[in-house]
């Protein structure tokens, strides 16, 4: 049965590829995006079906207005997809306060807005579905992305817990976390200004192999939004879904290298408790 979606980021990327597999399935799409003119060939393919809606989520006083004049012209909204946001890379010490600001903004803080925006609207409806577009950086930490991860981790601990919050009011979560995709991800990465300190250090590797493009990219972006779809379609989704090899495999050894670490630590966190109880 056809629903409403309403995705940010739409203009490119993962978003772009949904907004476009979901008019192509007879679906209807509430795209935003920064510049309208962005999705003018879609929006003459598909017409009402597409609604654009411009919307810079670093705006936070435009995200409320967008979302709810989305439901106010649309019988139902089904499905929130949280996915703009874009990559920062550069060791800590090299980045600067706006672009540290403006990572938090559009990633985090941005993402926070929305879905506080869209939570009463659903549960005024009856429930819904929120899927937040996360990535493998939020459980796993590479060297010179510090704050992008900051911003994925932040943003999958936020939604864990709203998750618990609104669960009775038939709304629920997916934390879709794609590996290396094959999208514009790299090519809109903003790069800090490199210190030389750095040149013979991890963050410095990571920064020669993005400049050389000699990371392996095995995610495919149709894929991987076919399972993103797929599985908020579905009725009963994970809380997390990992896409594309390379995330369950980092992810895995993370989850287990974390696990094996606490349980080091059994006797001496058993210790801290208190012995008169």
């Amino acid at each position: 049965m056809p629903k409403t979606w309403f995705i940010t980021g739409a203009s490119s990327g993962l978003g772009l590829e949904m907004t476009q597999q979901l008019l192509t399935q007879g679906h209807t799409v509430v795209a935003t995006v920064r510049r309208a003119e962005a999705l003018t060939r879609l929006k003459q393919a598909f017409g009402e079906r597409l609604d654009v809606v411009p919307l810079d989520l670093v705006k936070p006083e435009s995200i409320s207005s967008a979302v709810e004049g989305a439901f106010e012209r649309h019988d139902r909204i089904d499905v929130i997809v949280s996915n703009a946001g874009y990559g920062l890379f550069g060791a800590a010490e090299e980045l600067t306060n706006g672009e540290i600001d403006r990572q938090i903004a559009t990633n985090l803080t941005g993402s926070i807005h929305l879905i506080r925006a869209a939570l009463p609207l659903l549960r005024k409806q009856g429930g819904g579905r929120i899927v937040q577009v996360s990535s493998e950086g939020g459980q796993i930490a590479y060297p010179g992305f510090s704050l992008y991860h900051a911003t994925k981790w932040g943003i999958e601990g936020f939604v864990e817990s709203v998750a618990q919050e609104v669960a009775p009011f038939g709304i629920d979560f997916i934390i879709a976390e794609p590996g290396p995709t094959g999208t514009n991800f790299g090519a809109n990465l903003v790069r800090a200004k490199p210190m030389d300190a750095y040149d013979e250090t991890p963050a410095g590797a990571v920064r020669g192999a993005i400049t050389e493009g000699s990371f392996e990219i095995r995610g495919d972006a149709g894929r991987t939004v076919a399972a993103i779809i797929s599985a908020a379609e579905s009725e009963t989704p994970p809380l997390r879904l990992a896409l594309g090899s390379t995330a369950y495999t980092s992810i895995s050894k993370a989850l287990s290298a974390r696990l094996s670490a606490l349980e080091a630590q059994r006797e001496v966190a058993n210790s801290a408790d208190r012995q008169d109880l």
